[in-house]
This record gives structure tokens, C-alpha cells and sequence, in this order.
């Protein structure tokens, strides 16, 4: 993903995990015997976490994450934006599993 700096040549490579609290609670569980339908709400999901995650990426600078606090200020930043933009999914934590800035 490009970054916000100036002439656009700096460059991010991250990998993240979110733990999320569980929705399912309380929701009878299927039987095995039964196929599980395609879930639309799930992949919209998905891509609506997709949409917020890279929004939140690319008004980010190099400098930005690469101070000391950026990685803390950034999980901050997407915390905040998942909470605004997609209300159904709790997160409860985000994981930077790769973190890359390239300048």
C-alpha cells in the first residue's frame, strides 16, 4: 500500500489479525448433517473491514509509523475506524502479524 508522504514513493506492507468478541454466543449451532448456505452478510463483512482497514492505511506516513508510539497510534486509528464503520464487529485487539515501511 502506498503511503500519505509527499511524491507518493514510500510504501507498507502490513499483516494483521483482529481478535474480535464472539457474536455467535447464545446462537444455536447447526447440525454437522447440514451444509452451511453462503453467507453474503459475512463476505460483506469482510470487504466492508477490508474497505475501513485500507482507508485507515493510506492517510498514514512513513514517519508516522516509524516513531517510536506509530504501530500503538495506528492499532489506535483502526480500532477507532472499525468501531465508526463496521458497529457489528467488536474488535477487541488488532495484531500486526508483518510490519514493513519502505521508503
Amino acid at each position: 500500500m502506498n503511503l500519505a508522504d509527499s511524491g507518493g514513493s514510500s510504501y507498507l506492507l502490513v499483516a494483521l489479525t483482529l481478535r474480535v468478541a464472539d457474536v455467535e454466543e447464545g446462537k444455536d449451532v447447526k447440525a454437522k448433517e447440514e451444509k452451511p448456505k453462503e453467507d453474503t452478510a459475512a463476505s460483506d463483512a469482510v470487504a466492508s473491514v477490508r474497505d475501513t482497514t485500507l482507508m485507515v492505511l493510506g492517510r498514514q506516513t512513513a514517519d508516522g509509523l516509524l516513531a517510536a508510539d506509530g504501530k500503538e497510534h495506528l492499532k489506535a486509528d483502526l480500532k477507532k475506524a472499525f468501531a465508526e464503520h463496521n458497529a457489528d464487529l467488536k474488535v477487541m485487539d488488532v495484531f500486526f502479524t508483518d510490519f514493513l515501511v519502505q521508503r
